[in-house]
């Protein structure tokens, strides 16, 4: 039980570390998906 809680753990470290990095890098969804001609909100 002590290392799947372990593993949850790192899973959620993980993804949080990944958004941040790949958020400050610009490969966000919001701007790797639109086109000049779609506006975003």
């Amino acid at each position: 039980m002590k290392t799947m809680m372990l593993a949850f753990a790192a899973t959620i470290l993980l993804s949080f570390g990944a958004y941040v990095v790949l958020s400050n890098m610009g490969f966000s969804s919001a701007d790797v998906q639109s086109a000049p001609s779609v506006r975003l909100d």
